[in-house]
Order: C-alpha cells, then structure tokens, then sequence
C-alpha cells in the first residue's frame, strides 16, 4: 500500500500537536514521559517537533494519558488550531 503524501495541512497540525506536547511536558524528561507513554524517547521527540506529524492514535492516547493531558484537547488542536484563549 502506498502512503500519500502529507498535505500542508496536515504538516502544520502536526507541528501544533507537537507544541502542546512540549508545552504539556514542559520541565518534564523526554525520556521519563516517552518511557510513561510506553515509546522511545525519539519517537516522542519526532512528534514534539513535527517530523512524525500524524502519530498512531494509540501513541496519542498514551501520551495524553502520559500528560495528564485529555484527548480531546489534543484532537482540537491537530484539527483546528490552538484554542482561542491560548492563541491571543
């Protein structure tokens, strides 16, 4: 099966998505939160810095879980943008 390519679109979500995480995680060790969420400590820095911009959904709920981040927040922001508040 071959996998389009990524829209901008979905280049740019993934960059937002990323920037929650790191947000989220903020003084927090790469490698504990990686290790939390049951991924290696690269997988997760490729998604804080956008170049896995559409992880798997299980990987998005272990790191919201991770995080103590719910996941529809998470959803939110891949789809739309950041929320209006966090954005002024």
């Amino acid at each position: 099966m071959v996998r389009n390519p990524l829209t901008p679109e979905q280049i740019e979500a993934g960059r937002r998505l990323g920037r929650l995480l790191r947000e989220a995680r903020a003084d927090r060790d790469l490698g504990d939160v990686a290790r939390a969420a049951g991924m290696s400590p690269e997988t997760l820095r490729k998604i804080e810095t956008g170049r896995l911009p559409t992880p798997a959904f299980g990987t998005i709920v272990c790191l919201s879980e991770a995080l103590d981040l719910p996941i529809q927040d998470l959803a939110v922001v891949w789809r739309n943008g950041p929320p209006l508040e966090a954005a002024s």
